[in-house]
């Protein structure tokens, strides 16, 4: 019988958590194995965001958000005529881009990891120390588990008779539809909602909770929902799908909402309907690692399972599921896995972004959230028409609202509803985890006229009302 190939630490994984994790190992100098697929079908190598996430979708956002700010262009003195679309070659450019990071970030980055080895193919335990790929049995002392996620399907009658999209299915349409119904109000349904409407499709979207965006704060979602309205956009909350069926080419669903039954017919059906872990083909009752009712692994503040000697990180862990943060957890949990200090990540510290137009952007808490803490808080809101810069662009929408913890006057949550917000929030983001109070912005200079003065404006009206002052006020 062949010797099985032993290392040091097994990574199952091929996406952000995976690649941070291996980077930390090689640096290292730690033997590794990284074992690639998983079960999320686009997914190739460096995972969800570069492939069929963060990087497509939002280069499609992009090249919507200039198409239509074109043609609705706030300055009288430009007129835009005879706009052609070629959503074909669009797709083409976007699929390049997607191509060369792949390239780029991941494969020629894992081809340059010395102690790194590459396996393709489905890992699953064999046992507490061993797994199996492709045939192969590899022995470990350690284990990362960085699996990933895919499109939750809820059980909604008929969805599976009449067919649907994913997010991985609408990034590869040849065509812009016709019609879309969206299920789902967060950040993935809102995006692709928009982005289709952009490029001419009519668009619905079908929110469970009574707004979209329910973990933000409401004075965004609301303005968000002004914004997305004025768009085209159909937006219906409080909604209860209550089935879907087939009428000629076209799809029907039959929902509940304020009290009463409503129906839409689109062409497509896109399921934004949170994500399911890519767990289920692990093995992991083998290992001895646990997981919760819905399948995400079970982690302690370290990264650490139920097995002391498995990690796990990024999506298949469950929320926050973004790139960034899967990065730094797959980081942190090679760290714990091999050092004595362990550490772990203070969440309220991490941004998170929307990339409609205009884009949302928080960090920290908000009211609500430092009321449940039972932190006395204030809070302010500042809208953009406030903002000189807001002016300039000829795009006044939007809001920056500020929470501080009321004594100390200490930042601890920022919410931004503003062209850029995603690029605006690193200066909250500083604030918040570096406990900068709203005398620190304040006394900061910021260049004029920018976007940015917008935090500094918000910081300010604690203390005066800035529609009545000057924009040289300190």
């Amino acid at each position: 019988m062949k010797p099985m190939d032993r290392y040091e630490l097994i990574i199952l994984g091929q996406g952000s958590a995976a690649f941070a994790a291996a980077i930390k190992a090689n640096d290292s100098k730690v033997k590794t194995a990284m074992v690639g697929s998983n079960a999320t079908e686009g997914t190739v190598i460096g995972g969800t965001c570069v492939n069929v996430g963060c990087m497509p979708s939002k280069r499609l956002l992009t090249v919507g958000t200039g198409l239509h700010n074109a043609l609705s262009s706030p300055f009288k003195g430009i007129t835009y005529t005879g706009t052609k679309v070629d959503f074909a070659k669009v797709m083409r450019e976007k699929d390049a881009m997607v191509a060369k990071f792949r390239k780029e970030k991941y494969s020629d980055v894992l081809r340059d990891l010395d102690h790194v080895t590459y396996y393709s193919g489905r890992a699953k335990f064999v046992s507490r120390s061993e797994i199996e790929a492709d045939g192969k049995r590899l022995g470990g002392e350690r284990f990362i588990i960085a699996v990933g996620a895919r499109t939750n399907i809820p059980p909604v009658n008929g969805i599976q008779d009449v067919g649907y999209l994913t997010n991985e299915d609408a990034l590869s349409l040849k065509r812009v539809p016709k019609s879309l119904c969206v299920i789902g109000g967060r950040a993935l349904g809102l995006e692709f909602a928009q982005m289709f409407a952009q490029f001419g499709a009519k668009v619905t979207i079908l929110q469970r909770s009574e707004r979209v965006l329910p973990e933000d704060e409401p004075e965004v979602s609301s303005a968000l929902t002004d914004r997305l309205r004025e768009t085209g956009i159909a937006i219906h909350t409080g909604v209860v799908v209550n089935d879907v069926a087939k009428r000629g080419t076209m799809k029907a669903i039959r929902f509940t909402s304020d009290g009463a039954t409503k129906r839409v017919t689109c062409e497509h059906i896109l399921l934004a309907t949170g994500r399911s872990p890519n767990t289920e083909y692990l093995n992991l009752e083998k290992a001895g690692v646990k997981t919760d009712d819905r399948g995400f692994v079970v982690v302690n503040s370290q990264m650490q399972t139920s097995n002391p000697s498995v990690w796990a990180a990024g999506d298949a862990i469950g929320e926050p599921m973004l790139e960034t943060i899967a990065a730094k957890e797959g980081a942190l949990a090679v760290h714990n896995a091999l050092s004595i200090d362990k550490r772990k990540i203070d969440f309220d510290e991490v941004p998170s972004a929307v990339f409609t137009y205009p884009e949302v952007a928080r960090v920290g808490l908000t009211e609500a959230e430092a009321e449940r803490r039972g932190i006395a808080c204030s809070c302010t809101v500042l809208p953009m028409e406030f903002v000189p810069k807001a002016h300039v662009i000829g795009d006044t929408r939007g809001l920056v609202k500020m929470v501080i913890e009321r004594e100390a006057k200490r930042i601890i949550g920022v919410h931004i509803l503003a062209p850029h917000a995603a690029d605006l929030i690193l200066e909250g983001t500083l604030a918040v985890k570096y406990n900068l109070t709203i005398d620190d912005i304040i006394d900061t200079v910021h260049v004029f006229p920018t976007l940015s003065e917008s935090i500094k404006l918000a910081a300010q009206s604690f203390y005066m009302d800035v529609g009545k002052m000057s924009c040289c006020v300190e």
